[in-house]
């Protein structure tokens, strides 16, 4: 499978289910090379990634990433297993724990996360599968922010997909899973010269996560601090995480996860309204294609 093309990270709940088919061409027709997707409160991950295989001809699907607590391993494989014997090469089974609030949430259990996917992954290996075989298995990659998950994803899968990161994060993630396995970077971006209306974006954006503790540990490990955190976000920690300005500075953002080791950077095209709708002006505008 090939990850050298720029991807798309979007959630798609906040499309409705008439616009997805246009939109998953759409980002096909660009030349993006992967479409990944959120699992949030909305539409369950794999039911998901089935229509947009569908309804798409070349572009792989990634779940980024389906909460490993709502399903059992064996739901997991299963459906990964039929993916990709159904689709050949375009599927990459992103999965992830979420967080204890998320999880509440949705009405579903939290319990260590590191050892709670390391059993997961092993049961996912041995669950029995009775229909034909994909022609390979499919690639699985972790929703990875702590050193423990990321080890776990260097050992027992094809690698990470980061959030939520700068490229600082990037470079210490490669040098933690060495030179082999894929790192695919998340960046979230804005087409919005303005510095105020650009960060109200980007605080709006961020603001649940900067609740949830376990962003701030791994955002620790840069640099940032309490100040950092404090007040919706400090300039200085909204900048290194959301890209923004005309298309050159992004540009270069996304260069920067290059150069820091991603193999795969994927564009999350915030709205400058501050909403989560993907904004099809930045996709057009960075298009490997255009």
């Amino acid at each position: 499978m090939d990850l050298s093309a720029p991807g798309v990270f979007v959630f798609l709940d906040n499309l409705s289910g008439p616009e997805l088919s246009p939109f998953a061409r759409k980002v096909e027709s660009l030349g993006y090379g992967v479409l990944w997707y959120t699992e949030g409160v909305g539409r369950e991950s794999l039911s998901l990634g089935t229509y947009l295989l569908t309804q798409t001809e070349r572009i792989v699907i990634g779940s980024g990433i389906a909460v490993a607590f709502c399903r059992e391993p064996i739901a997991a494989a299963n459906a990964a297993r039929a993916l990709s014997e159904l689709f050949p090469g375009r599927f990459i089974l992103g999965l992830g724990v979420s967080n204890a609030a998320g999880n509440a949430r949705r009405g579903v259990g939290y319990e260590p996360p590191v050892t709670f996917m390391r059993n997961y992954l092993a049961r996912m290996k041995t669950a029995p599968y009775e229909a034909p075989a994909p022609p390979a298995e499919t690639p699985v990659v972790l929703g990875s922010l702590h050193p423990k998950m990321i080890a776990l994803a260097a050992s027992e899968t094809a690698g990470v997909l980061t959030y939520l990161t700068s490229p600082e994060k990037t470079a210490q993630i490669r040098a933690a899973i060495g030179p082999r396995k894929w790192l695919c970077a998340a960046q979230p971006l804005l087409l919005e010269r303005d510095p105020g209306r650009a960060r109200a974006a980007a605080r709006a954006y961020m603001s649940f996560y900067l609740r949830i503790p376990h962003y701030a540990t791994m955002l620790a490990t840069v640099g940032y601090g309490p100040k950092d955190f404090a007040d919706g976000g400090s300039d200085r920690l909204i900048d290194a995480i959301v890209a923004w300005g005309p298309e050159d500075a992004v540009r270069a953002r996304l260069a920067a996860h290059r150069a820091a080791g991603a193999d795969h950077v994927c564009i999350l095209p915030l709205s400058s309204d501050g909403s989560l709708r993907p904004d099809e002006r930045v996709l057009e505008a960075l298009a490997p294609r255009r």
